[in-house]
């Protein structure tokens, strides 16, 4: 247990642990990997109460889990996004990549495969209503994304996949087209 505002409550690790008994895969590395993005557990903490746990009921999918996991996931929709290509056996992208400019970072993205020069956003409604500045407009949240996006192709050379939760909805079509442009830029290099 630990406190929060006044309270006791259960700790991020053992929140974490215990949803791997009870919620499906993806569920489970939604959390896990949130819990690990705000600090509430760590990959060592996790590591250390799991080996005191392997015998409970619905443990069985825990170790895949916390290898699934990864602080770096900003959004449920990038947990998914790379579960999505851990099930279509693709190459697994480096998450939260950073671009720089003569030494400034210019560009963090959500994937990418730098040795293939492709990397992969995803768009999810959250993510333009995190990047609306004060007095901003939707239009010119979009706009200040392109740019980003053109930057980061002018600096790189790379080319840029986009997803939505509409191309999660069809994993296998969406997981065959990212299939697609790494072969091609694999072929082509």
């Amino acid at each position: 247990m630990v406190e929060r505002n006044g309270l006791l409550v259960m700790s991020g690790t053992r929140t974490a642990l215990e949803v791997t008994t009870v919620a499906p895969l993806d569920p489970s590395v939604v959390v896990v990997s949130h819990l690990l993005n705000l600090g509430h557990t760590t990959e060592d903490q996790l590591l250390a109460h799991y080996g005191r746990m392997a015998e409970w009921p619905g443990s069985g999918k825990t170790d895949l889990v916390l290898r699934l996991a990864d602080a770096r996931f900003d959004s449920i929709g990038e947990t998914r996004t790379y579960l999505m290509l851990f099930r279509a056996h693709i190459d697994m992208p480096e998450p939260q990549y950073k671009i720089h400019d003569d030494g400034v970072l210019v560009a963090e993205l959500d994937f990418a495969w730098p040795d293939l020069g492709v990397w992969l956003e995803f768009d999810g409604f959250v993510k333009y209503q995190k990047l609306l500045e004060e007095g901003e407009s939707a239009s010119e949240v979009v706009v200040r994304e392109k740019r980003r996006e053109d930057l980061v192709r002018r600096l790189t050379g790379w080319e840029c996949i986009r997803l939505t939760w509409a191309d999660l909805s069809r994993p296998e079509r969406t997981a065959a087209m990212i299939q697609r442009v790494l072969d091609g830029r694999r072929a082509a290099a």
